[in-house]
Order: C-alpha cells, then sequence, then structure tokens
C-alpha cells in the first residue's frame, strides 16, 4: 500500500513538473512570438520611413522644370511695347524669340502642366515658329496667323486654338491695353478648348533641352555678366547677370521687362543665343513679313550663372528636335531652370560684358 502511495505521488509530481514547463515554454514562445511582431513591425515602420526618405531624395533630384507628361502649350506672345508689360512668360519653362515684320520680334512661350491665370498679349502665328511647335510636340495657341502660317498648320496637322476662331470664352480683351494688344487667355481655358478639340493631351517627347540637376558652371567659359543681343535695329535685348539669385534680368530697349501682374523684373536661368539669318518674304502682300534660315549646323552660345560658351545648334528638319552642342560635340548640358533662346542674325553683334565689354562673334 506504502508503495502504491509512493508511486502515486512520484506520477504527480512528474505530472506537475510538466504543466508547469509546459506553462514555462508557452510563456517563452508567447514572448517570442509578441517580441517578432514587435521587431516585425519596427522593421516595416524603419523600412518605409527609408522607402519614404530615399522617395523624397529621388524626387528632389529630378529634374524640376520639364516633368510629368503634360502636353506643352505654345502660345504667341506679343513683345511690341504697347503689349508691354506681358504676362505669363515667367511661368514658361522655355520662351523663343525670333524676328518678325518691321523689326519686332515675337516671344513663344511653352507651359508644361502649370496653371497659369493670364498669358498675354496673345499675337498671330508665324510659320517659322511652327518648326518650335513640331519639336516639342505642343499644341500652338494664336490670336490669327499669317497666309504662310495658315498653310503650314494645315500641311503639318498642327493642333491649334487660333483665337479668332474661337467661341468667345477660351481668350478675352482687358480694358488697360489697346487692340491688338489686349487679347489674354489663361492655362485652364486653353486646356478646355484643346480637351473639347478632341486634342491629345500627354506627350511622351522628351525635352528638347539636356537639363541636369547638378550645378553647370561652365568654369571653361568667358565671363557673362550682362547679354546684349541685337534682334535688329528696333530690337535690342539685354540680360544682366543677378549673382545672388543667380538668374539673368531681362531688358528690351533699355527698360526691364516686367510681369503684367506682379511689377517683377523677368528673370531667365539659361540663355542661348542662335544665329541665324532671317530674310523677307516675296509674297506679293509687301507687308515685310520674314522667312528664317535654321535648317543647318549654326553657330551659338549657351550662358548661365555669369558664363558663357560656344556651342553649335543643329537642325536637320523642319520637324526635329534642335540638338545643342559644345565644340567637341557633346550635348550641353543645361541647369535645371527657365531658358529664353534667342534667334538673331549671323551678323548680330552680341556683346558678353565681364569687367569690360567683349564682342561676342559667331
Amino acid at each position: 500500500m506504502a508503495k502504491r502511495m509512493k508511486k502515486s505521488s512520484s506520477g504527480k509530481g512528474v505530472i506537475i513538473f510538466l504543466v508547469i514547463f509546459i506553462v514555462f515554454a508557452g510563456a517563452i514562445l508567447g514572448y517570442k512570438i509578441v517580441k517578432d511582431k514587435e521587431n516585425q513591425e519596427t522593421a516595416t515602420v524603419e523600412q518605409t520611413n527609408n522607402n519614404t526618405i530615399t522617395a523624397v531624395i529621388e524626387e528632389e533630384k529630378k529634374v524640376q522644370i520639364f516633368q510629368g507628361n503634360d502636353r506643352p502649350i505654345a502660345v504667341m506672345i506679343d513683345n511690341h511695347n504697347g503689349a508691354w508689360p506681358q504676362a505669363g512668360l515667367q511661368n514658361a519653362y522655355m520662351v523663343y524669340e525670333i524676328i518678325v515684320e518691321g523689326g519686332e520680334t515675337r516671344l513663344m512661350a511653352l507651359f508644361k502642366g502649370a496653371d497659369i491665370e493670364k498669358i498675354g498679349p496673345v499675337r498671330s502665328a508665324r510659320h517659322y515658329f511652327v518648326d518650335y511647335v513640331m519639336e516639342n510636340d505642343a499644341i500652338y495657341v494664336h490670336f490669327g496667323e499669317s497666309p504662310q502660317a495658315a498653310s503650314d498648320i494645315k500641311k503639318y496637322s498642327i493642333n491649334e486654338i487660333d483665337g479668332i476662331a474661337e467661341d468667345g470664352t477660351t481668350f478675352w480683351r482687358v480694358k488697360d491695353k489697346k487692340a491688338p494688344h489686349n487679347a489674354v487667355t489663361s492655362t485652364a481655358k486653353l486646356l478646355t478648348s484643346a480637351q473639347n478639340k478632341k486634342f491629345r493631351m500627354t506627350s511622351k517627347k522628351e525635352s528638347v533641352l539636356n537639363y541636369v540637376t547638378d550645378e553647370v558652371n561652365l568654369e571653361e567659359g568667358q565671363e557673362a555678366l550682362s547679354v546684349t543681343i541685337p534682334h535688329s535695329q528696333l530690337q535690342t535685348v539685354k540680360y544682366v547677370y543677378n549673382a545672388e539669385e543667380k538668374v539673368y534680368e531681362r531688358q528690351a530697349r533699355k527698360k526691364e521687362q516686367t510681369d503684367w501682374d506682379t511689377g517683377k523684373v523677368i528673370t531667365a536661368k539659361n540663355l542661348i543665343v542662335t544665329f541665324c539669318d532671317n530674310y523677307t518674304l516675296n509674297d506679293g502682300e509687301n507687308k515685310g513679313r520674314q522667312g528664317l534660315k535654321n535648317i543647318g549646323t549654326f553657330d551659338g552660345y549657351y550662358i548661365t550663372n555669369g558664363r558663357a560658351i560656344k556651342i553649335k545648334c543643329i537642325k536637320t528638319d523642319r520637324g526635329e528636335q534642335t540638338q545643342y552642342k559644345d565644340l567637341e560635340g557633346n550635348d550641353i548640358k543645361v541647369n535645371d531652370g527657365n531658358t529664353f533662346i534667342n534667334i538673331c542674325p549671323t551678323t548680330a553683334q552680341v556683346i558678353l560684358e565681364a569687367s569690360e565689354a567683349v564682342v561676342a562673334t559667331p
């Protein structure tokens, strides 16, 4: 009997030990599971934070002036002194300036993914601007057109928004300027018009310019603290370098060009000069309309951050993108910022100034 009790007591001890062991093991396993979950959650949070930081860094490294797949909009801007000041130029990522009749120049401002409440004054199209519309895959916006422009717009199936043909809601006339220098528009109204016309609203075309995020300083170039570009006897443009802001402030006919609404001087991060001859058309109308010899290889300058280098500007066909190369044949690297492209005659005496004036010959 005693033996049986001893045996029974021993069995109970084993059972108690096993229960304690199982409870202890369960506690350890439970702790491990909880800890693993906490570690996993911590790792997930850390990975999320790392991914966020990486995404921010990568976003900062992206070119800001030209991004997204919004199709560019190219707007003809009046540059007669009766049209000054203009609206929207500072918001354009790129602006072309080319001579038209009478020694005047006209500007074509390109916008991409922008929301601009007032752009203008808007003026009529010229046929050689169509070339730069095509190479930027842009929707062409103008108010009227020359016969040559009308022909080329039809020939090349250009998506256009012509103020004369619109229903009166896309453009409006302001009272503080006189016609024909007072027609304006906005990107919102232009996009509505383009959608109503069922134009393609996106573009996969890469930028004409090779923008980079690392600062380009052109150490090998010559100083260019001011740049004077005579497009004609009537129209001379001057850009003065603002070293603090690292941009060029624009003047025309010895006057600062300012924004219509803000009153601030128009600035550019980059300047490109292309020496390319214009000529008077023999179209029978005797209005002095111009043509442009822009197919081929032309001398030029790239100017940024107070310095300039000589470049080659190569356009092989009207619809092909212009290539801007250094004298070694490499695509120039362009600072991430807005650019004014000034196309002027080969005889133009462009002046680059540092401590003393230097006449820049092609």
